[in-house]
């Protein structure tokens, strides 16, 4: 499918949300959405598999007469003794099990007929999803899909017409595209980024724009060390501590992988129960297996993922690449003990009203030697005084601020202030700070401000290159020298203006042109009294005493 094609499938997507939510509320009608298309993806993965492991046994669709029933509900029929090894070898090859009644084509058919059963077997079908189909926990995945919500009806037949109308205009628009893992997974992308279009504030909780995404996984990617060596040739893991959807580990994935490398397991963190769903199911439809990611549900500021406590040096995690997009200036309650927390013992514990350094601290801690960690936060941490100044000297003194970025205003969907992503590393060869202004360099939008592919390949590309000469009005090389001078503030304009200087002025050509000029309104006003004179009036005021002049 191309990617034109792609582009196509989501806005026929969004066009039948937008359509169809009504009145209800889009985050709440996102999640409808999204679980039926991920419902719609694990089906056809599953019914390609099944159809590969049965090979000639699968049943020929256009053979079976009632329309309503799928080949793998006639091939259960028909092989009972059979069902329970065939879904052993389905948990060992495809990682999961879905019970036929509960496919996509029957939850689909359903909806077509206006089946009463629909409901039903849809709130049964996503529990045996979350309960038996995955031999990895994949417990409370559909747990914020209310099918028994009001919203979408006050009756169980006002509910049940409502999902088999939403069901079937989904159906039809899937219909016309070939809808292979990558597609749906295109698919899904776009109507996160079209829902978090529209959700403003709250957008911040589940997605980072695609375009900035690009940036942090186009630098973690490259070598911790040398990045003019481009991209490692492995990552064995890659942890987003606020992950969101996942989409920036996605990304981090996707890039890896088109540069010709390979990557290990990827973790995320997300504390928001919605979210944590989105995530989990935006790695299966990218076609993440189950024992390829790990998502945890829970708060990262009081470090509650009982994996990351390890107190044995040898089992602590370590990453190679540590990625977030952390909510701005999140207030906080530090615990008592917070100043012997091994995450903040060394630098000092965020204050309380902005946890932006708590979250820099915790992926930190966890970043490997060699690794680079690339973290998107409000301009304030460059500049604000007190314990955040105190754990910014610390870091820099330690020499593990690399690189930081400011990028322009209005770029995402839950703040217009402008921000900046800070490039941490434990190991750099360097013993400066390389600078990159970028607040110029974007596309002005009607709602929202947006980089381009080459605005994006410039920022990476001086990264990369740590050019020794200052690019003019871009970017710079600061040692600590400079930046110890002024009193560890790292506000970008300090050491990169963007400022276009003033233009030089000859003083002595504009000294002629202003003789010149006078020249000129004297002789005007000689030839124009000449005329005042002829008719008996008297001449310009103050003329007379211009020309004595």
């Amino acid at each position: 499918m191309t990617k034109n094609d792609q582009e196509k499938l989501g806005k026929v997507l969004w066009k039948i949300a937008d359509d169809l939510r009504g009145s209800m509320n889009a985050d709440d009608f996102r999640d409808y959405m999204l679980a039926f298309l991920f419902l719609r993806y694990l089906s056809d993965n599953y019914e390609a598999a099944a159809k590969k492991e049965l090979g000639r046994d699968y049943p020929d669709p256009d053979a079976i007469e009632n329309g309503g029933r799928t080949p793998l509900s006639v091939w259960y029929e028909a092989n009972p003794d059979d069902i329970e090894m065939f879904e052993k070898q389905m948990r060992r090859k495809a990682h999961y099990v879905i019970k036929p009644k509960y496919l996509w084509t029957n939850i689909a058919h359903l909806a077509r007929t206006q089946s009463d059963e629909l409901l039903n077997t849809l709130q049964e079908g996503f529990k045996h999803i979350e309960n038996e189909s995955f031999d990895s926990t994949f417990a409370g995945l559909f747990s914020e899909i209310n099918l028994g919500s009001e919203k979408l009806g006050k009756t169980y037949a006002d509910r049940n017409a409502k999902l088999c109308t939403i069901i079937t205009r989904i159906a039809e628009g899937l219909a016309e595209f070939s809808t292979d893992t990558d597609t749906l997974g295109d698919a899904y992308e776009y109507l996160l980024d079209q829902f978090a279009a529209g959700s403003g504030k709250k957008a911040g909780e589940f997605y980072t724009p695609q375009r900035i995404s690009d940036i942090l996984s186009g630098i973690v990617i490259l070598d911790g060390q040398s990045p003019k060596a481009g991209p490692r040739p492995k990552l064995a893991g890659v942890y987003d501590f606020a992950c969101g959807s996942g989409s920036l580990l996605l990304n981090v994935r996707r890039r890896m992988i088109e540069a010709g490398g390979t990557i290990g397991k990827i973790y995320g963190q997300e504390y928001n129960i919605t979210t944590y769903n989105l995530a989990r199911m935006n790695m299966l439809l990218h076609g993440v297996k189950d024992t390829e990611f790990e998502i945890y549900h829970g708060d990262t500021l009081k470090n509650e993922w009982d994996w990351l406590r390890e107190t044995n040096p040898a089992k602590k995690p370590r990453f190679d690449a540590v990625v977030a997009n952390p909510p701005f200036s999140y207030r906080w309650t530090p615990r008592d003990e917070a100043s012997e927390d091994m995450r903040f013992k060394n630098h000092g514990v965020a204050p309380k009203s902005a946890a932006d350094f708590a979250f820099l601290l915790h992926g930190f801690h966890y970043l490997k030697d060699d690794g680079v960690m690339a973290i998107i936060l409000p301009h304030g941490v460059l500049f604000r005084g007190g314990a955040e100044a105190r754990i910014r000297q610390k870091l820099l003194e330690d020499g593990h601020i690399d690189t930081v970025i400011g990028l322009p205003a209005n770029l995402f969907y839950s703040t217009g202030i402008p921000v900046c992503i800070l490039v941490l590393k434990k190991c750099k060869q360097s013993d400066d700070v390389l600078f990159i202004n970028a607040e110029k360099h974007f596309d002005k939008g009607k709602r929202q401000n947006t980089l381009n592919q080459e605005q994006i390949a410039k920022i990476i590309d001086t990264y990369k290159k740590r050019p020794e000469e200052p690019i003019e009005r871009y970017a710079r090389r600061v040692g600590m020298d400079e930046i110890a001078a002024n009193d560890w503030n790292l506000n970008i304009s300090r050491y990169v203006s963007t400022a276009e200087p003033e233009p030089e002025i000859d003083l002595a050509n504009v000294h002629q042109d202003l003789v010149a000029i006078e020249d000129d309104i004297q002789a005007a006003a000689a030839r124009h009294n000449a005329f005042l004179e002829e008719l008996g009036l008297p001449p310009v005021p103050g003329s007379e005493r211009k020309a004595q002049q």
